[in-house]
């Protein structure tokens, strides 16, 4: 696929990641959630870094069930701090806690999620990847709507690249054939 957006480059993990994953529409709560905390974990750092020990990540986390990681305490920071698969950062170990009980008073996570953008994703069409923001202000009052729910780690661009990634909105270039892909797969 040679017209991928520029930030693909050549590592086979992110153009697996462009090409399969990244900006397809996600629907499932867990996942949703999963991403979100991913998206916190990645923050200040690369995100080939948390592609790479995303396994690490769902074998430390319970597979990202929020069930159990909402009853978590100190010994599992500890746990997790003494980690070396995942990203050891005491912050977002506590925020991922925390955003668990946070999810769990949600009713429908994925509802949630969906109407922020009236349940369709957005389609901006951007021609250059100068043109892609690091984040909106959707991202913004979601942003804002999280934080008062109690979750942490989930600032505007956290909130916009998570936005991107599960395909809330379609920020593949209009040049890049996942862009149409990903159009394809937006209800109509």
């Amino acid at each position: 696929m040679s017209d991928r957006c520029s930030w693909v480059g050549s590592d086979p993990i992110y153009i697996t990641y462009h090409d399969t994953e990244w900006g397809v529409p996600e629907y499932d709560s867990r996942a949703l959630w999963e991403k979100l905390i991913l998206d916190g974990f990645q923050a200040g750092l690369s995100w080939i870094t948390i592609l790479k020990k995303r396994e690490n990540f769902r074998n430390a986390f319970a597979g990202f069930d929020p069930q159990v990681i909402a009853r978590w305490g100190e010994d599992d920071v500890q746990r997790l701090l003494g980690d070396a698969g995942i990203i050891r950062h005491r912050g977002k170990i506590e925020a991922a806690i925390t955003n668990a009980r946070a999810y769990l008073e949600i009713d429908d996570f994925s509802a949630y999620c969906w109407d922020w953008v009236g349940g369709t994703p957005l389609q901006p069409g951007f021609t250059t990847q100068a043109d892609v923001p690091p984040a909106t202000p959707l991202s913004t009052a979601l942003s804002k709507d999280l934080k008062a729910r109690g979750f942490k780690f989930c600032g505007p661009t956290i909130v916009y690249a998570w936005m991107e990634a599960c395909g809330l909105v379609n920020d593949h270039l209009t040049t890049c054939p996942r862009h149409a892909a990903c159009r394809a797969l937006a209800p109509r």
